[in-house]
């Protein structure tokens, strides 16, 4: 896993942003599209997604060969957001940030905090807008006025138009120079290239995808030609130098006493991950590695058994109901799991492995079946999006995890519900009066629907492994 270090001072980081005014236009295609050509190009690429997005980083993976960060300004202020970028852009020739929805889409639906225009700001990122101008010529002119004019400084600098034939654009491109005064970046024609299959959660994965690599090297000579990337990387060029220094809460997380005793102690923590689990950001690895964990894995539909030694387990999101049979019927691995949970072995879950910790779960057909039984309540599949978006979490028991977790912002995106969500925290809508209850927690476990991203609050973390240490024997971690 690659280490943060410790960054301070400004940086040069040339970068850009591909967003639209809306979901479907074509983002994550030509941002897959883009890096394929400057891969080949020989440069250096990071990769980012602005947002909670767990697919969209797994095509840029696909794509550069290395781990797609997420940057997302609900989670993470503006100098964690910039210290983050920097750990992972420090040593690229170029930055390519994926936006998300709608370019000024944010909160609530009525505000442009956490929008991909909100983390342009915070990273002084010039912007590349992707306009799908199927069935429009001219007009799709007027809607690029609009994004400029919507807000005094909108950030784009740059239009790609998708979905455009070779003699429109060559028409309309002089005016978008003259009348609109960014830069006609190119455009991108109807192809089969541009297009992946959906599924409920969104994007299919990249493993499903037939033929990805012949589809986006392919993509990647189209753009070669249709897409101006020497322009690209001269507006990636135009982008500021950022000042990146570690915030000081993390800064006073990391230095602990309890961090430098964890690090003596190196708690191995199992993640589960395979076709089944697989929504996992590599930043909340990055940081328990940070404080001294050692990540193993370890796969709930594969393996008989957990690996000896273990002090934790973590159980992220994925897609547990298209494998629930499979789940269910590897008898061992659910039985020593919860045997383990029973006994103290600290552990966090969310959404899908939530969902597998549950006494049952019913899969894409409905039929029910038997899961690990950890935690009360049995899934059921509710065929539309519940609780979706951006939550803030606090809790007034002090005994979950010890204490030191919360208050903590999370994500929800699920077609399922649990007969019991739990109880332990409060969520909260951002700017909207409706919340809830959920989650379920003790000293050793966390565990409900929400998503949760380590650096908004480094603390659970750091609790999270103190657990794992006294789970070990080591006390001294306590």
């Amino acid at each position: 896993m690659e280490q943060s270090g410790r960054i301070n001072g400004k940086m040069a980081a040339p970068r850009f942003m591909i967003a639209a005014p809306k979901s479907g236009s074509g983002k994550t295609m030509i941002t897959c599209g883009l890096l394929r050509a400057l891969l080949l190009r020989g440069k250096k690429t990071a990769a980012f997604k602005c947002g909670p997005d767990y697919i969209d980083p797994q095509f840029h993976e696909t794509v550069v060969g290395a781990p797609s960060r997420n940057l997302d300004p609900f989670f993470t202020d503006g100098p964690m957001t910039r210290y983050l970028f920097g750990c992972h852009a420090r040593s690229a020739d170029v930055s390519v940030i994926e936006g998300v929805m709608g370019y000024y889409d944010g909160l609530g639906g009525t505000s442009v905090e956490a929008s991909a225009y909100h983390l342009a700001q915070m990273t002084e990122t010039p912007v590349v807008l992707v306009m799908d101008a199927r069935g429009m010529s001219l007009s799709v002119l007027a809607e690029l006025k609009g994004f400029l004019e919507f807000r005094m400084d909108s950030r784009i600098r740059g239009v790609i138009f998708n979905r455009m034939s070779r003699g429109i654009y060559q028409l309309l491109a002089p005016m978008v120079q003259e009348t609109l005064d960014i830069r006609p970046l190119g455009y991108v024609p109807e192809s089969e290239e541009c297009r992946l299959e959906s599924r409920h959660l969104g994007l299919v994965l990249p493993g499903e995808v037939e033929n990805l690599t012949g589809r986006l090297d392919r993509l990647a000579e189209i753009l070669e030609e249709t897409v101006d990337l020497d322009g690209l990387l001269e507006l990636a060029g135009t982008a500021p130098e950022l000042s990146i220094e570690m915030p000081a809460e993390l800064r006073q997380t990391l230095d602990s006493l309890e961090a430098k005793e964890i690090r003596r102690a190196a708690p191995v923590i199992g993640v589960a991950r395979d076709e089944a689990f697989q929504f996992i950001y590599a930043d909340n690895l990055r940081l328990l590695e940070e404080l001294g964990a050692k990540i193993v894995f370890f796969s709930p539909l594969h393996d008989s058994h957990l690996q000896e030694g273990l002090q934790g387990v973590l159980l992220y999101g994925g897609y547990p109901e298209l494998y629930a049979e499979k789940l269910s019927a590897n008898d061992s691995m659910r039985k020593e799991l919860k045997t383990a949970l029973e006994a103290g072995m600290p552990c966090m879950a969310e959404c899908g492995g939530y969902m597998y910790l549950s006494q049952q779960m019913e899969d894409m057909d409905q039929k029910t079946w038997p899961m690990v039984g950890a935690v009360p309540g049995e899934i059921y599949r509710t065929k539309k999006l519940g609780r979706f978006g951006y939550i803030r979490l606090e809790t007034g028991q002090d005994q979950v995890l010890g204490g030191g977790c919360g208050p903590l912002r999370g994500h929800e995106f699920h077609y399922f519900d649990s007969t019991d969500c739990g109880t332990v925290f409060h969520a909260q809508k951002p700017n909207r009066k409706r919340g809830w209850e959920c989650m379920h927690g003790s000293r050793t476990m966390l565990a409900g629907f929400p998503h949760l991203y380590y650096y908004a609050c480094p603390g659970l973390a750091l609790e999270y492994l103190k657990k794992c240490c006294e789970f070990g024997g080591t006390k001294s971690c306590g």
